[in-house]
């Protein structure tokens, strides 16, 4: 699978990755045998850039990932990994989640977050969405979070840093004001949400930041060939106008030879400043799906005639 450089760094990762939030109990249970199949069924797929999160499962999923990830040469992989959310004891004496944005409880975040994972290091730290708490915890994750991380990529304790949120203003300052090598993008570079390519996607480009392209398929909608009765758009249920569109853009990918899915798996990793494009699973046979869409050859005149017919060409020039 193609590797690609993260921002200036040289840390590498394949241009799928694999988002572990499932292997954290999203949506449903899950164990340890199961996080062992799913990086199994990755790793034989190609896939060498594996994502988690403290905030996943209250640490399960970093738990599992790292368990998994054990049996694989270390060299051979990158991983990435949040911060802004320690995790601390509750009242129940269960671990529960503390926002922390502060210089000492981001590397503190670091620190925990090698221990669960059972690793020696962290390829990539991420700021993880700092826009959901208070404006303070944005300012500090602009003005300590950001500055410690880049401090510790000088130290080498980890290769490289960025941040990852819905929120394109909030991408677009840390770009700006600050010394990221990669921004994670949840949910703004689709098919169906293109805001990203107004500020943030050119602004990378000249900047040399990369982007992770996430939640691609928009919690679902654009996941299967056609949306069904539980179709759900950014986590709520699509409005008629909205079907609609899909269902649109449903006949124009078959046209022109391919499913919904697979015209958003291709429209997703065609800009120039993704270096990977970040996909979940929560049993093995999606993890084969996915690297499918992923890599099946395309033939470039169909893809460029589908971006026109779907108003869509303007954001890949």
């Amino acid at each position: 699978m193609k590797q690609n450089r993260v921002g200036r760094t040289d840390v590498e990762v394949t241009e799928l990755g694999l988002g572990t939030a499932q292997l954290g109990d999203l949506y449903e249970k899950a164990d340890q045998q199961l996080a062992d199949a799913v990086i199994e069924a990755a790793w034989a797929s190609g896939i060498r850039y594996f994502d988690t999160a403290p905030h996943y499962g209250v640490g399960l999923s970093e738990k599992r990932t790292g368990r998994a990830l054990a049996a694989y040469p270390r060299s051979e992989f990158a991983l990435s990994t949040k911060v802004g959310r320690l995790l601390v004891p509750g009242p129940d004496g269960e671990p529960v989640r503390q926002l922390d944005y502060t210089a000492k409880g981001v590397l503190r975040s670091l620190d925990e977050s090698r221990e669960r994972l059972g690793l020696d290091r962290i390829d990539i730290a991420l700021i993880h969405d700092p826009t959901d708490a208070t404006p303070r915890d944005m300012e500090n994750a602009i003005q300590e979070a950001a500055p410690a991380l880049a401090e510790a990529r000088a130290a080498g304790t980890i290769g490289a840093f960025g941040v990852g949120t819905r929120d394109n203003a909030a991408l677009l300052r840390f770009v700006r004001e600050t010394a990221v090598d990669v921004v994670m993008v949840a949910g703004r570079m689709t098919l169906l949400m293109t805001e990203a390519f107004d500020d943030l996607v050119p602004e990378c480009a000249a900047r040399g930041v990369s982007i992770f392209n996430s939640a691609i398929f928009n919690t679902g909608i654009l996941a299967k060939p056609r949306p069904t009765p539980t179709t759900h758009f950014e986590y709520a249920a699509p409005t008629p106008e909205m079907l609609a569109r899909v269902e649109q853009m449903a006949d124009a990918s078959e046209a022109h030879g391919l499913t919904l899915p697979e015209a958003a798996m291709a429209f997703a990793l065609a800009p120039a400043t993704v270096a990977a494009v970040v996909v979940g699973a929560s049993k093995p046979s999606q993890i084969e799906r996915s690297v499918a869409w992923a890599t099946t050859p395309r033939d470039p005149a169909e893809l460029a005639a589908l971006w026109r017919d779907l108003d869509l060409d303007g954001f890949l020039r």
